[in-house]
Parts: structure tokens; sequence; C-alpha cells
């Protein structure tokens, strides 16, 4: 299926407009932890009108780069947002191994219309309600840093408080920064963090093994390097576009007794990528139960 036929891609345009509204009609947004996924979405989502006058970013180590970033955008910064701002949404973007320390002191803004999206990997639902209140509206968020250029990849999935206005404006927030889908069954985020949430890590260091290998093959570094990050974007892209399944374009590229049949069966001699790569998501998905 091409990227165009895809069915949260079509979904996507076709809200966009809608969403995009919504997200200019957020009148607080409080941002915890202006990492690297966190000042990301943060971009995106002032991009696509989110009025940087309600938005305060809550973190004590906030970076220079970071800094001058917000004062640019007229986004206000400090080690904790003021009582009084009381946030529409609340963005949690802190590491896994913080967020408990963190939470006891938002609790105060657990009200019936504010909403905590939390970004962190591995945290499960129940561990936000027992500190913020069983009575919290809480979605789990899981992105990508491709969100960094509007072409990341999001889960969601809400707890039982979370109205439908609630989910709309999650998702609203996610599509600004790629494609997005709701999944029912909370137990299946540590495998999509493992994916997706992981995946980007993995593709850029097939990015190193490839320019490590031109060059062993007498490359220069550079051109190895060029060519390396080319071929993946390229062949990202044309699966994207393409109505073929990865296995018919590999197929098409592929002539018997050929270059790249030479390549590849090293790689898919005795599935050794796949078992590879199963083991990789593996290791990920358990990691992630564990921290939550």
């Amino acid at each position: 299926m091409s990227y165009k036929n895809n069915p949260a891609y079509k979904n996507k345009i076709k809200h966009i407009k809608f969403e995009t509204n919504m997200i200019k009609h957020i009148d607080r947004l409080l941002l915890v932890g202006a990492g690297k996924m966190g000042s990301a979405m943060l971009n995106g989502w002032l991009k696509a009108g989110l009025n940087p006058n309600g938005v305060y970013v809550q973190d004590p180590h906030i970076t220079p780069d970071m800094a001058q970033y917000l004062q640019q955008n007229n986004v206000a910064f400090g080690d904790a947002a003021p009582a009084i701002f009381n946030p529409e949404v609340i963005i949690l973007a802190v590491k896994p191994q913080v967020m408990d320390a963190v939470l006891p002191h938002l609790k105060a803004f657990t009200n019936p219309k504010s909403l905590f999206i939390s970004v962190a990997a591995g945290k499960k639902i129940n561990s936000y309600e027992n500190i913020l209140g069983s009575d919290a509206n809480i979605i789990r968020l899981m992105p990508n840093t491709p969100a960094a250029i509007g072409d990341g990849m999001s889960v969601l999935v809400g707890n039982k408080n979370a109205s439908q206005h609630h989910k709309k404006l999650a998702l609203a927030l996610a599509r600004t920064v790629g494609l997005a889908e709701y999944i029912d069954d909370e137990s299946l985020m540590d495998a999509v963090t493992a994916l997706s949430g992981s995946g980007p890590a993995y593709v850029f260091h097939m990015a190193e093994a490839m320019t490590k290998a031109g060059v062993e093959a007498g490359l220069p570094k550079p051109l190895a390097h060029t060519l390396a990050l080319q071929t993946i974007k390229g062949a990202g892209n044309l699966m994207a576009q393409s109505d073929d399944h990865p296995s018919i374009l590999r197929q098409n590229v592929t002539s018997p007794k050929g270059t790249t049949a030479a390549g590849l069966d090293i790689l898919m001699g005795n599935n050794a990528l796949e078992k590879l790569m199963i083991k990789t998501i593996a290791a990920a998905k358990q990691r992630g139960e564990e921290l939550g």
C-alpha cells in the first residue's frame, strides 16, 4: 500500500485543517521537559498555530540554545509553572526514570478538563493514576524523533477517563508532527515503542554500518556516507509511494546471480537479519516492560 493510500495518511489529510484549528484553540499548554522529543514536538505545534503566549515550558536544565529559541518565540519557561497557570494540556516529556519524582508537583493541575499526555517510554497508565489520581485524564503517546521534521510516527492509548474531546485533542497534537494511530490495548505499547519509538536508531545504525562497509570496500568516507544516507532515504520514499509490498520491491531489484543477490545471500542466509531484528525488538520491548 502506498503512503498516499495509507488510511492513516488519508485521515491526516482529511482532518488536518480541523485538527490545526483544535491546536489553535488550546489556551494553556504546559510542556514538562524540553529535551529532544519535547522540543521537537513543541516546534511542530508552534508552526501549526499553537499560541506561544499560552505555553509554559518547565525544565530546570534548559540548554542555552533552547532558551534562546523559546525567547525568540515568546514562550515562557522556568523551573516550575506558576500555580495560577492552570494548563488545559500537560505534556509529560521527561525521562521515565525521573517521572515519579516530577508527577507529585503536577497533581494540583488534575481536574475534569485537564489532559495529561505522556511521551515517556514504558510508564504505564496506572503508574500515572497512582500519583495524579484515578480521576485524572491521561493519554500515553509514543512518538519518534522524525517528529522533529514533521515526519514522525505516533501511537496513542488513553485511560477510561479520557473523553472523545481529549482523544481528538491528543490526536491533533500527534498528527501535527507526522502520522498517528490509536490503539485500545495498552499492553501493545511496549512493542510499539520497541519498533517505531526506537526504530529510527536502528536505521541510523544501519547507515553507520553501510558507511563503514563502503569504506572497507575502498570508498572515501564522505562518499560512502552520502551513498548510504541517500540510499536509505530513497528506499524509504519508494516504499512509501509504491503500492508494492517491500518484498516485491526487493525482488524487483534482485537479478539472479547478480550483485544484489550476492549481498542478500549474506543478509537473508539462515534468516540472519530477520532473527537479529526479532532479538532487537524483543530486547527493547523487555526494557520497556521493566521501565513500567
